[in-house]
């Protein structure tokens, strides 16, 4: 199966999107030719790599947008039979070193919630993966209290980071964003700085959208 070709201009993605609402998980994996796993606890981004695949994203795993020469990001969110998001939404990993001079404006964060392309998921565990259904996607920008409430909790927490005090940052730090380890597994490792300025070794961080944010900007279009 060829890749699909990455959509010329906004208003085609707008039109891929809006044609997969309704659609099953199974029925895109058999276009595609891909198996649909039994569960998604070893396959956790499995869901967002098919969405990004039947759109023709174009970042994979690099640090920048999904859609780069569209300036968008896409994130599928899986929701609930009410339409509430059942799960934070990863958008980046943290930066642990090197952060002088890094600013709001120049951080990955910003640069990929600057346009979000959210495609609501039917998430419910009782549903089998291939059944659930791919729901309305919203295209949204963050207005200026989104965007200052983002820039206050990253500010905070990149406060902390660079204080040494990375340990002590839990996932109820934040009000709509959020620091938590982001890795494979509990023993993988990367620097960090130490309260006295020296590096140490500590689990990766990630940041992630708190659900009651992303509950607030499914709202706003849902009601």
């Amino acid at each position: 199966m060829k890749p699909i070709i990455p959509p010329q201009n906004l208003t085609e993605l707008l039109e891929r999107a809006h044609m997969l609402a309704g659609i099953s998980l199974a029925q895109i994996a058999a276009q595609r030719g891909i198996p649909v796993p039994k569960d998604l606890k070893r396959d956790k981004g499995w869901v967002g790599q098919l969405v990004e695949m039947e759109l023709g994203a174009t970042a994979g795993s690099k640090p920048e947008q999904d859609f780069l020469h569209l300036g968008v990001e896409l994130k599928t969110i899986p929701i609930d039979a009410q339409g509430k998001p059942l799960e934070t939404t990863y958008v980046c990993v943290a930066p642990l070193i090197n952060i002088e001079g890094l600013t709001w404006q120049s951080s990955l964060v910003c640069h990929k919630l600057q346009r979000v392309l959210w495609v609501p998921v039917e998430g419910e565990r009782q549903i089998p993966v291939g059944e659930r259904r791919i729901g309305t996607p919203i295209l949204w920008e963050p207005d200026p209290q989104e965007l200052y409430l983002l820039q206050q909790d990253w500010e905070e927490i990149m406060e902390l980071i660079a204080l040494g005090q990375v340990e002590k940052l839990t996932a109820r730090h934040g009000e709509v964003l959020q620091l938590r380890p982001k890795a494979a597994n509990s023993k993988a490792q990367t620097q960090s700085i130490a309260e006295d300025g020296s590096l140490k070794m500590t689990n990766p961080r990630g940041f992630y959208l708190k659900t009651a944010f992303t509950a607030m900007i499914l709202n706003k279009v849902f009601g």
